[in-house]
């Protein structure tokens, strides 16, 4: 199975951050060109996910880390992280009506400064490797929300985004169809888009750390992303186990909305079953991200 450890040799039709995929079925193909929008080919997918092994592996790692405690966040994010290392398609997308494969996984998404009505919101971009494991990506991720939450702090992307807003509305409009052909081309200056979330693997919301549940939300026709996620908050409901008896258990949502076109139903069955697995053993995501999980 092909993973993304290392930067393949580029070849004429490669973006700078993705190889073109030239071995594909003429559906895969062609698609782009009846359906070329990616929000004309979402395809939604939404699980439960018992929480009561993550609740356990979170409260044994914080009795070890007071200070920067760990959360739900941080075990899905590296779950779902390491799930697409596993699963290589599920880091392609389509940009100029043509198939990637991207050189490494990006995980983005947006942090509160303050939990208030007035906040400012902060965007965040953070790379995953191989041997990434949950504590080191715990410690990136504490990094980077900890600095954007500092007075006067902000990411990139915001920085890009205070430039732009400040032109006309004819100006404006007329830089969107130079963005999105240059994007379309692959010419954009690195600077704009070097920590753009759109162009990220996956951007996940936590909704849950509002008290909000999960629910469907769109993908952009902006960018690369081809999977946005959403994580809700804990609730009980009623579990059936194995054996076939019911308790009332703590759960929480999960959803995500993708593009249909980077893999097949089969391809997305199995990938699922690998999140689970992870998410039920969440002491896997102890060890680096390339250890294969038997999960079949």
């Amino acid at each position: 199975m092909a993973k993304p450890s290392k930067k393949p040799r580029r070849r004429w039709g490669d973006r700078r951050d993705a190889v073109r995929v030239r071995e594909i079925d003429s559906m895969h193909a062609f698609m782009p060109v009846i359906l070329p929008g990616r929000c004309d080919n979402e395809a939604f997918i939404e699980e439960i996910v018992d929480i009561e092994k993550i609740q356990a592996f979170v409260d044994k790692k914080n009795a070890a880390n007071p200070e920067y405690k760990y959360t739900f966040f941080h075990v899905i994010a590296a779950a779902i992280a390491k799930t697409i290392y596993l699963r290589p398609k599920m880091n392609r997308f389509y940009a100029g009506d043509r198939l990637y494969q991207r050189d490494r996984i990006v995980l983005s998404f947006t942090a509160k400064k303050r939990f208030s009505d007035n906040a400012e919101e902060a965007l965040v971009f953070l790379p995953y490797d191989g041997e990434t494991t949950i504590d080191s990506l715990h410690d990136m991720l504490c990094e980077k929300v900890s600095y954007v939450r500092k007075d006067g702090n902000q990411d990139h992307s915001t920085d890009m985004m205070d430039i732009f807003v400040k032109m006309p509305r004819w100006l404006l409009r007329i830089v969107r169809r130079v963005l999105f052909f240059m994007h379309y081309y692959d010419i954009t200056p690195r600077e704009l888009i070097r920590e753009d979330p759109y162009q990220a693997t996956v951007f996940l919301s936590n909704l849950g750390s509002i008290k909000l549940n999960a629910a469907y939300h769109h993908l952009a026709e902006w960018g690369t992303n081809s999977i946005f996620g959403v994580i809700g908050r804990k609730h009980k409901r009623v579990v059936v186990g194995e054996d076939g008896t019911a308790e009332i258990r703590e759960v929480l949502k999960l959803s995500m909305t993708l593009d249909e076109r980077i893999a097949d139903g089969y391809y997305y069955s199995k990938t699922i079953r690998l999140l689970h697995k992870i998410l039920q053993n969440p002491e896997i995501l102890d060890r680096p991200a390339k250890e294969e999980v038997d999960y079949e």
